[in-house]
């Protein structure tokens, strides 16, 4: 059972380097490397990048240590809120967690969620133990790569939105996400622009939404 795994976790990798490989050979026929790439791994998903705010300042003061356990009840109490909104997590390096979702208002729902959750988890804790989560959203066209990454400008600009522009408490999301949520008729949302772009979004906006 553990080789059938295994097999399955590379198989998507080995492929595609296989395609890269043949796209570097000269005289490739790169357009047609690149369609067949897209064939095979395009997937249309709403991509969620989190990161905690004050991630160095807190290391500085408090040491590494409490810091990983903050990062440890982050992904404690969040987890159950990408499973209810079926949200895959792909990945975690450090303070950041990537999750995937199949419908924007899956992953907006989610975001509210975890926003909700640290603010009751909060209470009553001393300032050094809080999470303070920043959220950015992306939504469009991906690589898909097995079940351990993605890859698109909308990933891209959900990273630098979620990871380098949010504060604590911020939700951020792409034109992309706002115009699906929009088109969706989402209850209960609203959205108002912000002045940093990332590369690969034609605008960004903050979520409004009670917490």
């Amino acid at each position: 059972m553990s080789s059938v795994h295994e097999i399955g976790a590379h198989a998507s990798q080995d492929r595609l380097e296989k395609f890269l490989a043949e796209r570097l050979t000269p005289g490739a026929d790169r357009a047609a490397v690149d369609a067949r790439i897209w064939n095979l791994f395009g997937e249309t998903w709403a991509v969620m990048f989190t990161d905690l705010s004050g991630f160095s300042r807190h290391v500085a003061e408090f040491g590494i240590v409490h810091f990983l356990q903050v990062i440890y009840e982050a992904q404690r109490i969040f987890t159950p809120c990408v499973d209810s909104n079926d949200g895959i997590l792909l990945k975690v390096e450090g303070d950041s967690m990537l999750i995937i979702f199949r419908t924007v208002a899956s992953a907006l729902q989610c975001a509210i969620d975890m926003q909700r959750t640290a603010k009751d988890y909060n209470a009553g804790k001393p300032q050094e133990e809080h999470i303070l989560q920043c959220i950015g959203l992306g939504y469009g066209p991906v690589l898909r790569i097995g079940d351990s990454d993605v890859f698109g400008s909308e990933v891209n600009a959900a990273s630098k939105l979620g990871e380098d522009t949010a504060q604590a408490w911020e939700i951020l999301v792409t034109a992309s996400v706002q115009s699906a949520a929009e088109a969706a008729e989402i209850p209960g949302l609203h959205f108002q622009p912000i002045p940093d772009i990332p590369p690969g979004a034609s605008s960004a906006s903050r979520l409004l939404y009670d917490l």
